[in-house]
């Protein structure tokens, strides 16, 4: 679905309209996937004036849920709007997919294919009543997915850092990969020191988040474009955070080298000092949540520095 605007001479905008328009539209292409999969779930076939008619529905249906996708403004919020799109993608495209199945089935009987691709249409079309409302509640949304993929990277790397622990044991046990002595795949004390600094730099993002997402739960808004804007902002940069944790952690794994470690850990740095700068600037930090930014930029500093001194006679 291609991005688009409102036309000229429409009503005001108004949200709650908007979702029961949605909601309406979705529930009408269920109901059209569910008559469409009955025609063709056995013998006879439909008369070409029935196959007109359910294709004409078919498309009606679809077209009318993209064109109210289309009544949601930008302005509403890019976050909210991308949601908004990827439900009306999922839709389209489960349409397409049952099309597709029925088109390629001998009607016989009830394909498993044919089952599966309408429950596939039901469940995107039911996806409509669990969209956030409006952009706090996407933004919120789209910051505790971003929270939930950090928090497994850090899990991830602490149970890999446990001291003496092979990062490699469980995919190095065949024989045939050679002797697991090889320095290759472990860590030596030095690569140890460097990397608990880089640990402390993926806790401060998995914090960062925790707060960031708090702070737009208890004081984000979105009632005025402004309010909209900056939650837009905090979750674009917040979906960076999850992207340079994973190149950090997978540049930490042995050989180590310490230019790709120290560059990897200046960008997550970087990103989240963005993050920290932007709730800052926010409504959504009002100057009572002043104080857990201040310490999060200072832990952020404090270990990037380490990183640097680390690494400064190795590069």
């Amino acid at each position: 679905v291609a991005e688009g605007e409102p036309g000229e001479g429409r009503e005001p905008f108004e949200l709650p309209r908007f979702w029961d328009a949605l909601g309406q539209t979705f529930q009408v292409t269920s109901q059209e996937a569910t008559k469409l999969s009955l025609a063709f779930s056995r013998p006879p076939l439909p008369s070409a004036e029935d196959c007109q008619k359910l294709s004409e529905d078919v498309q009606n249906a679809i077209l009318s849920v993209a064109t109210v996708y289309y009544w949601l403004p930008k302005g509403q919020g890019t976050t909210l709007r991308k949601m908004v799109r990827d439900a009306t993608t999922e839709v389209v495209e489960g349409m397409i997919q049952l099309t597709d199945t029925i088109l390629n089935a001998p009607v016989e009987s009830l394909s498993q294919e044919q089952l599966i691709s309408t429950g596939g249409v039901w469940e995107a079309c039911e996806q409509v009543s669990n969209l956030p409302r409006d952009n706090q509640a996407a933004v919120v949304s789209a910051l505790a997915a971003c929270l939930g993929v950090v928090k497994d990277a850090v899990e991830e790397m602490e149970h890999a850092l446990v001291e003496g622990q092979d990062p490699y044991g469980d995919i190095m046990e065949d024989e045939e990969l050679g002797f697991r002595g090889n320095r290759d795949t472990y860590w030596s004390e030095a690569d140890r020191q460097l990397l608990s600094s880089c640990m402390g730099l993926m806790k401060a993002s998995k914090a960062c988040l925790k707060k960031v997402l708090a702070a737009v739960k208890a004081h984000g808004k979105a009632d005025s474009p402004e309010q909209i804007a900056q939650l837009d902002d905090l979750a674009d940069i917040a979906n960076e955070i999850s992207p340079s944790v994973d190149e950090l952690a997978l540049s930490m794994y042995p050989p180590v080298n310490p230019l790709a470690v120290r560059l990897n850990a200046a960008k997550l740095a970087s990103v989240l000092k963005k993050v920290l700068e932007i709730a800052k600037t926010s409504h959504v930090c009002p100057p009572s949540e002043e104080g857990w930014v201040q310490f999060l930029t200072g832990a952020v500093d404090h270990n990037m520095n380490k990183v640097k001194n680390f690494t400064q006679g190795q590069l």
